[in-house]
């Protein structure tokens, strides 16, 4: 698999819309790298995670075709997760020679409802043809074009379920822990009693050097540190197992020389928008 992070910030963005705080201000001077738009990862080009505000700016950047996405999975239905209204906009005189005709869309219940509220109102029946949308259940696997992908339970929004997901594809497993604090019980219960084995986690790291511990609904380092062991004892992470983090808050300082610190400390990958891994 071939797994571009397109955005690797927090809900905010780095810097935040709205703040100027030393951080902002920093990141804002410096650019390139610096620089976290709202999550989205596109893998293999053409199964894509999130599809958040910043799609539109992440297609100008790096030269994306964004209807040659066919399938997309969305952990939640938060707006940096999630903007369905720019899905009114995927056919009619807005959309001419799309390279896939379909996009079906995968989430949990209140993604779907969060989907109907943000089309009701401008969504043409010509456009409706070329968008699906399938509510997915925790703890299933679903086979979707060559990619097996399994919902897992996230703890993160008290008004839904949301998810984390395990994606599989040619014998390589990859976890996608984002947006979660230190998952429950039946997250670890369920990967025990399945025997799945992954080479790549992709942990949200929203608190840097920040520890909420069990009660967070996202996590910092030192909670990614913990969840690893944890997996690690169980077998379903080994030594050749990577470990990324993304997702950063503003509030925590995600500047290159603080994240660089951090990856040479507990040796994980720092991500930054548009980098490519491969699994």
């Amino acid at each position: 698999m071939k797994i571009r992070y397109l955005g690797t910030g927090a809900a905010e963005g780095v810097p935040a819309v709205f703040c100027n705080c030393p951080a902002c201000s920093k990141a804002r001077l410096r650019g390139g790298k610096e620089i976290h738009t709202r999550a989205q990862v596109l893998i293999d080009d053409t199964f894509g995670i999130e599809f958040p505000p910043d799609a539109y700016l992440h297609a100008l950047a790096y030269h994306l075709d964004l209807s040659a996405i066919k399938n997309l999975i969305i952990t939640h239905s938060h707006m940096d997760h999630f903007y369905a209204h720019d899905f009114i906009l995927r056919g009619y005189k807005y959309a001419a020679n799309m390279s896939s005709d379909v996009l079906r869309i995968y989430g949990n219940e209140e993604v779907c409802k969060v989907f109907s509220e943000c089309t009701r109102r401008e969504l043409k029946d010509c456009v409706k043809p070329h968008l699906s949308i399938r509510e997915l259940k925790p703890f299933t696997e679903y086979e979707i074009d060559g990619f097996t992908v399994t919902p897992l339970v996230a703890q993160h929004a008290a008004a839904e379920q949301a998810f984390v997901y395990l994606i599989e594809k040619e014998g390589k497993g990859y976890l996608h822990l984002t947006d979660t604090g230190r998952p429950p019980e039946s997250f670890y219960a369920y990967l025990a009693g399945c025997g799945k084995k992954v080479d790549l986690v992709c942990f949200d790291c929203t608190f840097l050097r920040f520890t909420k511990g069990e009660i967070g609904r996202h996590m910092g380092i030192e909670d990614n540190m913990a969840v690893k062991e944890r997996l690690l004892s169980m077998g379903v992470c080994g030594e050749n197992t990577r470990y990324l983090i993304t997702h950063y808050s503003h509030n925590s300082e995600p500047l290159s020389e603080n994240l660089s610190a951090i990856e040479k400390e507990y040796g994980v990958t720092a991500l930054y928008d548009g980098m490519t891994v491969e699994c």
